[in-house]
């Protein structure tokens, strides 16, 4: 199986996780009450661990749709090379990065994590453009 292919897999994964430690910390919060009901009203406000693991989740969802596009393009059109190989697993080892950093906190380098995924996906994207 190419590596790329593998990474998407385990970025799936990586994803569930994320969304799972989120709605976990978004329970704890705001209560189980509120969790399995209609939620029609403005939710309350999280605070702490559990905003920022709702704001991991979320850039996680703004950049997983462009890394799996890139590495199924990559994959369709046999445009894989050691350069594709090593972007999917930056991306997905610097998101795995990325989750422990924003829950924590921590500003300057979690920045520089999420630059590092998305680097791995622009290796991705670029021989498909040349």
């Amino acid at each position: 199986m190419d590596i790329e292919i593998r990474a998407l897999g385990w970025a799936v994964v990586l994803g569930i996780l994320q969304m799972l430690l989120a709605a976990t910390a978004s329970t704890s919060q705001r209560g189980l009450k509120w969790n399995v009901s209609a939620r029609d009203g403005r939710a309350p406000p999280l605070t702490g661990a559990a905003a920022r693991l709702q704001r991991a989740w979320a850039n996680f969802l703004e950049t997983f749709p462009l890394f799996a596009a890139a590495v199924l393009a990559v994959v369709l059109l046999h445009r894989q090379n050691p350069s594709t190989a090593l972007g999917a697993q930056l991306y997905l080892w610097a998101r795995v990065l990325y989750v422990p950093l924003y829950a924590a906190g921590i500003p300057y380098l979690r920045s520089l994590v999420w630059g590092v995924a998305m680097a791995g996906i622009g290796m991705l994207v670029w021989p498909l453009l040349t």
